[in-house]
């Protein structure tokens, strides 16, 4: 008897089904409510900002199928902006555009994957490999301290992590915080010529550039022309990695030494600028360690495209000074030869200072 009431049931199941509506909230589109000091303040980019960003990766992330309600592309850019900006929990992103928690999570993860889709990255990150760009790049770092031969700064930074549930003694650095330790190249415009973000917050900033792909390109002597990087103490010093004197002689050692620093702290002036302008960096990335990374190099290619439209640098979080100086000791007992490092270095200091 039940079983033939619940048949009978059935079709009048089925017709309230077919005639319940879905109701979807009413999205904030900020593109079209925010001027464009309220966009830059709240996303770090303005609308030609964002609708370069969007145009950009309109093809990873586009809706793949004709669902009528689904996110256009510059709102999934804007929601991952904001969350680059701010670092704030993915809930609160949601309330600001009136969609799902799951929602905001997915387009985080879709737009962090295509920024770091090897086309884009090629795109806005790249480390200069022909004799015209290089020189290039050695005219302008020469004008700041008159350090020449310079065609990049290095410098290691480390990114604080959630506390990880896989090899999580590796991620603890030497201030004892769970952590990704970036390796950093800019130019003397602070834009990045290279970044890599995969290693754990115990690797030393020597071994991450030793088996770097810009270590390869310098010692196989890929490069058309003679040039160098500049890099702290926790460097080993090379005939491609200029270091500083720890315990320089009056004279031309300590004009070496000062034009070295000032030449340098371009690298540590760009990290700040990146941290401040997207806060994410400035917390805690509440991810796994390789979703981590890949936020890491999605706000390096947004920095980049930043310097590249003239964003104005955001300044409402003041540096830290937190971890981006190694200078601890002389790396060069982890270095396999230094004494062809320390000739050039020699050579350098006794022909230009």
């Amino acid at each position: 008897m039940a079983a033939a009431n619940g048949q009978n049931n059935a079709p009048q199941q089925i017709a309230r089904a077919l005639r319940r509506e879905r109701h979807f909230r009413d999205r904030f589109d900020p593109l079209q409510n925010f001027d464009g000091l309220e966009l830059y303040q709240r996303f770090r980019f303005d609308r030609e900002g964002i609708i370069f960003i969007s145009d950009i990766l309109k093809d990873y992330i586009a809706p793949t199928t004709g669902r009528n309600h689904s996110l256009p592309p510059h709102l999934q850019v804007m929601i991952a902006l904001r969350y680059y900006a701010t670092g704030k929990m993915q809930l609160c992103s949601g309330d600001n555009f009136n969609v799902d928690q799951s929602t905001v999570s997915r387009v985080i993860q879709r737009v962090t994957n295509a920024l770091n889709h090897q086309d884009v990255v090629r795109r806005f990150v790249t480390f200069p490999l022909t004799a015209e760009a290089i020189k290039k790049h050695q005219a302008d770092f020469y004008a700041v301290a008159r350090f020449p031969g310079v065609v990049g700064a290095i410098d290691g930074t480390h990114i604080r992590i959630l506390r990880p549930s896989i090899n999580e003694p590796e991620f603890v650095n030497r201030k004892n915080f769970h952590s990704i330790n970036v390796q950093i190249v800019v130019d003397a415009n602070y834009c990045i010529l290279d970044l890599v973000a995969r290693w754990p917050g115990s690797a030393h900033d020597a071994r991450i550039l030793r088996e770097s792909g810009l270590a390869r390109i310098f010692e196989t002597r890929m490069l058309p022309t003679r040039c160098h990087l500049l890099g702290d103490s926790g460097y080993p010093c090379k005939n491609w990695i200029l270091t500083p004197y720890l315990n320089p002689q009056p004279g031309q050692q300590t004009r070496y030494n000062s034009a070295h620093k000032t030449t340098r702290c371009i690298v540590e002036r760009a990290i700040g600028q990146w941290k401040r302008r997207f806060h994410v960096l400035h917390g805690e990335v509440r991810l796994r360690p390789e979703r981590a990374s890949k936020v890491i190099t999605a706000c390096g290619i947004l920095h980049n495209i930043a310097k590249l439209l003239n964003m104005p640098q955001h300044d409402d979080i003041e540096d830290d000074g937190d971890d981006d100086n190694d200078e601890d000791g002389d790396a060069n007992n982890i270095n396999d030869n230094p004494a062809d490092g320390r000739a050039y270095r020699t050579h350098i200091v006794s022909t230009h200072f």
